[in-house]
């Protein structure tokens, strides 16, 4: 038999997720400092980097990976954070990730393929694969 968690801790780490998607830099970077992992991933899989990118905030992206986040964690779908701001249409952000060293071809389908599907020519000229 599992325990149940500890309501607080959930409650803690909802805000910290919705800090991340909010683009609430600040705020998310003084928890991280604080010891909350870089990488904290939540039931389907979403780290903190993929809900920043996938909801355009370029700074906390450039934040989380300051502090460690990797940038081609994939989540339970396969997905990277540099497909999930690309089918987004987010270019600032993946101009952070790709210089935190994410890679266009990870993940499932990767931003390459992501790319092409939705036409994104500028996205795929900063991969260099137009």
């Amino acid at each position: 038999m599992t325990e149940a968690p500890d309501p607080e801790v959930v409650e803690l780490a909802t805000r910290i997720f919705e800090m991340a998607r909010k683009g609430e830099t600040a705020a998310l970077v003084s928890y991280l400092d604080a010891g909350v992992p870089a990488d904290l991933t939540n039931d389907r899989g979403d780290c903190l980097i993929m809900l920043a990118a996938y909801h355009g905030h370029p700074g906390t992206v450039r934040a989380l990976l300051g502090r460690g986040a990797q940038a081609d964690r994939v989540n339970d779908r396969g997905q990277t954070p540099l497909a999930g701001a690309v089918f987004k249409g987010e270019t600032e952000v993946v101009k952070a990730l790709l210089e935190g060293g994410a890679d266009p071809a990870a993940g499932t389908p990767s931003a390459v393929d992501t790319a092409r599907m939705f036409g994104r020519t500028e996205v795929l000229e900063l991969f260099g694969t137009a």
